[in-house]
């Protein structure tokens, strides 16, 4: 096979697209040559840590937004991979959350027995992605960052798996220029520590206002205050918690909420979501998307109708991670190698867009919303060989999530649940979530 396959990103996604492609070449089938372009020093894109943000030493924006001391937010049941259980990777079963540095490394274990990384070349920023017509060629412009080099070379498809939650969404309230305090955004927030013995105000209720606020109250912050614009999370916080109206205005430390009261705030952190962002891309090529569960102009979620040369891999908001990308990643490989055929029509193409926006619209709550993306990755198994596993499954494990979090929101980290790859329980973590300050996986691994 002489085509050339760019993949753009060498996270969890790019990962995905790189085991797909080796798994294809395991079994005996020849595949495309393929180059992976990745910014940072290391895979793992997002649950890489760094303490740099804005620019790192080359100038770039800082791609991460991971935090010391975050560990899953989710149950690690929802997300294993189908051929490589975390039994596997560990040599036995471990916790249902585990912190940042095990996922790190049980991404790292499936794709160093893969043998991918010759594949990837790191510290190489793509600039711009150029598609020929007439040729039907991408041209992909490349700068190696250590050389300060630039480059430009042709491949067949590009797959971009740059992620979606780099590109910070930042708003401003009247007050902000003169705010006596430190104003930051989730994507620049590194360590809780800085905030303990502080009055913090969250803007927003994302996963991000909710994992982040907890944070700052495990750490020891005085008091968490978070903002709605519509409604609030509803948890049962702990006392010195409280949920207000969003902010109207800021007047020195004095911040004013929507119901009228005010609150002395010494730092603000913009929980406020991410853009998809893609400065790489001209128009015609570039995805334009709100984070839902049904992306625009991406037929089956991944193939762009506008160019179905082009394939987006992850651009979904997310129940489903790890095994949803592999799930994509393996059904854009199968269009690439030949084994599914796209529709001829754009048109066609477009249908399916609308029907699972339709789809999406449809549910009523999160319940319908895990269940319509768990139905989106059994789709997708279906036209490929990625191992079967049982989705269903793993959508109860997050309805129980959702229900555990309504019981106890400092609390549901502790409970356990049954791998849908292995069928093993998880074990109870040795340290109820709230007390365990060390978040190394060598204290994690004690069990």
């Amino acid at each position: 096979m002489s085509k050339r396959i760019a993949v753009i990103g060498a996270g969890p996604s790019g990962l995905a697209q790189l085991r797909a492609f080796q798994s294809a070449e395991a079994k005996g089938a020849e595949i495309p040559e393929i180059v992976c372009f990745e910014k940072q020093s290391d895979w793992g894109g997002l649950w890489n840590y760094s303490w740099r943000t804005g620019l790192d030493q080359y100038g770039e924006p800082v791609h991460g937004s991971m935090y010391r001391y975050l560990w899953s937010n989710g149950p690690k049941e929802g997300l294993e991979f189908a051929d490589y259980s975390f039994e596997e990777h560990f040599g036995k079963q471990i916790a249902s959350y585990p912190p940042r540095a095990v996922l790190l490394d049980y991404i790292e274990g499936r794709v160093k027995k893969a043998g991918v990384r010759k594949w990837i070349r790191f510290e190489n920023v793509v600039r711009l992605v150029d598609w020929d017509e007439k040729a039907k060629k991408f041209t992909v412009t490349v700068q190696d960052l250590p050389k300060d080099h630039c480059y430009s070379e042709e491949f067949d498809h590009v797959i971009v798996a740059s992620g979606h939650f780099s590109t910070p969404n930042v708003p401003e309230f009247p007050g902000f220029e003169r705010f006596n305090g430190r104003i930051v955004h989730a994507h620049d927030f590194r360590d809780a520590r800085e905030f303990t013995g502080k009055d913090v105000l969250l803007v927003g209720t994302s996963y991000s206002s909710e994992d982040i606020g907890s944070q700052c109250w495990k750490y020891g912050a005085k008091s968490v205050t978070n903002t709605y614009r519509k409604a609030p999370m509803g948890f049962k916080w702990p006392d010195n918690w409280e949920e207000k109206p969003n902010m109207q205005k800021v007047e020195g430390n004095i911040v004013t909420f929507g119901d009228g009261t005010t609150k002395k705030i010494d730092a603000i952190i913009l929980c406020t979501g991410y853009k998809h962002h893609f400065p790489f891309l001209p128009d015609g090529l570039r995805l334009r998307t709100a984070n839902r569960l049904a992306t625009n102009d991406l037929y089956k979620g991944v193939a762009y109708v506008h160019n179905p040369a082009l394939f987006y891999i992850g651009m979904q908001d997310q129940w489903f991670t790890f095994n949803m990308f592999d799930a994509q990643a393996w059904w854009a490989r199968d269009v690439i190698m030949g084994r599914i055929a796209l529709p001829e029509s754009k048109e066609v193409m477009l249908a399916d867009v609308a029907d699972r926006v339709a789809r999406e619209d449809a549910g009523a709550d999160a319940h319908d919303a895990i269940q319509y993306q768990g139905d989106y990755v059994k789709e997708l198994i279906e036209e490929t060989d990625y191992p079967s596993f049982d989705v269903d499954g793993a959508c109860e494990i997050f309805f129980e999530w959702k229900d555990h979090k309504k019981q106890d929101i400092m609390g549901f980290r502790n409970n356990s649940y049954k791998s849908v790859i292995t069928g093993t329980m998880a074990p109870k973590h040795h340290t109820p979530w709230k007390d365990a300050l060390d978040d190394t996986m060598e204290s994690y691994l004690q069990n």
